[in-house]
């Protein structure tokens, strides 16, 4: 593990990542599952719990890779859905529909970009009910700052081998595609 993940610590896990606990709590959690005679469901809990915790610890990863810069993941998301865009800009329900999260966050991450200065958001050309959002030439910029952190400081070092990022993405797509999320 990166000394970088051992100092982000976990995003509300209680342990930080590295703490050197001794054991692996998750190991002696699918032991008792057993114990109790939930062996059947054991590898599948040992395998979610796995994965929740391999979220906060690469989510806390990437944060404290993208705090210097200002910006949430989330935010990032929305910078970098748009800077793909051919025109730079999209509607807010096209925003939603392709990070795949609730127009309430949409509303909330664009706010804190626009209150930021890196987008704009103005009323839809063709349908006057519908809020297109645009990246100014700020939010490209940091786009890019944060990619280039990203990419260096967490994408191209997973902390896994390349045939294990290649088995990863394989099983989570199959789990995402197994789950309807495309």
């Amino acid at each position: 593990m990166s000394a970088q993940t051992n100092a982000a610590g976990s995003a509300g896990a209680g342990v930080a990542a590295g703490s050197g606990l001794g054991f692996d709590p998750i190991a002696r959690a699918r032991e008792q599952w057993v114990e109790q005679g939930w062996g059947p469901a054991a590898d599948g809990m040992a395998a979610i719990t796995s994965l929740m915790r391999a979220h906060q610890i690469v989510l806390a990863r990437v944060e404290a890779t993208l705090r210097p810069l200002g910006v949430t993941f989330a935010r990032y998301e929305v910078l970098m859905l748009l800077w793909f865009s051919r025109r730079g800009s999209l509607p807010m329900k096209v925003i939603g529909s392709r990070l795949q999260v609730h127009p309430t966050s949409v509303t909330n991450a664009v706010d804190r970009l626009e209150d930021a200065g890196l987008v704009t958001r103005s009323t839809h050309p063709e349908d006057r009910r519908a809020m297109l959002v645009a990246l100014t030439p700020a939010g490209r910029e940091l786009a890019e700052r944060a990619t280039t952190a990203l990419n260096t400081e967490v994408f191209e070092q997973p902390d896994l081998g390349a045939a294990d990022v290649r088995s990863l993405v394989d099983v989570l797509t199959r789990l995402r595609r197994d789950a309807g999320d495309f």
